[in-house]
């Protein structure tokens, strides 16, 4: 039985493949170390390939078998980063579906994780000599400036597909914010818009809709960018969010005519406030909390008339403001009450805006716009997977639908009465 079962390895062209492979790994073995580790490594990889696509498919190399349920077709070429150097793979390629080493994907693939590690530290804001130093400590070979550059400009094509995507369905609600940034260009430093565009679409999900660098939040830019936005789909637009900057509500106004304006109400406070000594400001503050505490938009109309009338005298600057305010201020409560606590304010952006800060406080000053571009595209990626995969909606269906009255199809659904909630 011993001599058969030999007879049968010494007749198999896989086993005889691996041996010839072995015996030239043999004669190399006394040439170099890390030459012969490489080989040997490449010769282990390309027999367990072999073997794993055999049993795959049922039968060896141009063997017959009845057990067959797939054909080999060639190979195909894949370069694999390892501690002991680069080995050029030959991976089996078949004839219907494909074929990917188990051993290689569950784990990731050394080439991909590169590519991670190089990636994830340049959105970390690591410099190109740091991210060289990082890879040798993985026991692989430094990285160029001209692979950290090829690197980058695949992230690149990753974040221009997320920010160019289509743009589906109806989003009744809108968040605008920007924030600044330092960006080298024309051989000066200065502060650039960082502006971030954030969707709930009809099913109550959350999305990142958009982002652009601009030179200032001025109304010719922010109308650019909003109308860019529409022309990916944006539509069904209900209520906007944002500060109370003069050329962003003009760009508001000019793309988004018919929907509501919210005025960011932490803002707001902010600048109310400003017009009160400090230690007034506590008292002033609760006074005016008690406008939003009540249960629908005519109550806090009038509360507003009270809360102003008493601040008039002391404060007529604050009380003024206030007035002049109640229409912006108020806005979301138009809305089902559900969704009050996230309306009223751009918080939602917020934390969104911290995690980009945390990464670009690391790099100082971006090279060019397109730098900024690629790390706060990269950290909205990550944001909006990150959502996708979030256990709960933004908001419910349930509260969803309570803003159509109509077959959403019409231009501009109407709002359900307040008593409906």
């Amino acid at each position: 039985m011993r001599s058969r079962s030999n007879t049968s390895q010494r007749g198999n062209p896989q086993v005889t493949n691996f041996r010839i492979a072995l015996e030239e790994l043999l004669r190399k073995s006394g040439v170099d170390d890390v030459d012969f580790l490489r080989e040997g490594v490449r010769v282990l990889a390309q027999g367990l390939m072999e073997l794993e696509v055999s049993q795959q498919i049922g039968a060896e190399r141009y063997e017959r078998s009845s057990e067959r349920s797939n054909y080999r077709n060639g190979y195909r070429e894949r370069q694999w980063d390892t501690r002991v150097g680069t080995i050029d793979l030959q991976i089996p390629k078949l004839r219907k579906g494909s074929y990917m080493p188990s051993w290689l994907e569950p784990r990731r693939r050394a080439e991909k994780a590169l590519v991670a590690v190089v990636q994830e530290a340049y959105i970390q804001g690591v410099s190109t000599r740091k991210v060289d130093e990082l890879v040798q400590a993985l026991g692989m070979t430094g990285v160029s400036k001209s692979q950290v550059s090829r690197l980058c400009a695949e992230l690149d094509e990753v974040v221009e597909a997320f920010r160019n995507r289509p743009l589906e369905g109806r989003y009744p609600y809108v968040w605008l914010d920007a924030k600044y940034e330092k960006v080298r260009e024309n051989g000066r430093v200065s502060s650039m818009a960082l502006v971030i565009a954030m969707g709930v679409r009809e099913d109550g999900e959350r999305e990142i809709l958009g982002l652009d660098v601009g030179p200032s939040e001025d109304g010719a830019f922010w109308t650019a960018f909003l109308r860019q936005l529409v022309a990916r789909g944006l539509k069904g637009v209900l209520l906007v969010i944002s500060d109370n900057h003069v050329g962003l509500r003009e760009a508001i106004r000019t793309v988004f005519s018919g929907a509501s304006w919210q005025r960011c109400r932490v803002h707001f406070m902010r600048n109310l406030l400003g017009y009160v000594p400090k230690n007034l400001q506590s008292m002033v503050s609760a006074a005016v909390r008690t406008i939003f505490a009540q249960p629908d938009q005519q109550a806090a109309k009038s509360q507003l008339a009270v809360v102003v009338e008493n601040l008039r005298k002391q404060f007529p600057r604050a009380a003024q403001l206030l007035e002049d305010a109640e229409e912006d201020i108020l806005a979301y409560m138009a809305f089902p009450t559900e969704h009050w606590r996230r309306l009223h304010s751009t918080n939602p952006l917020e934390r969104l805006n911290r995690e980009i800060g945390r990464r670009t406080e690391i790099v100082g000053i971006f090279p060019n716009r397109e730098a900024l571009i690629r790390l706060a595209g990269a950290v909205m990626i990550e944001q909006q997977e990150e959502w996708m995969t979030a256990p709960r909606r933004y908001f419910s269906q349930a509260s969803m639908a309570k803003l159509y009255a109509h077959d959403p199809s019409l231009g501009r659904p109407e709002l359900l009465p307040l008593s409906a909630d």
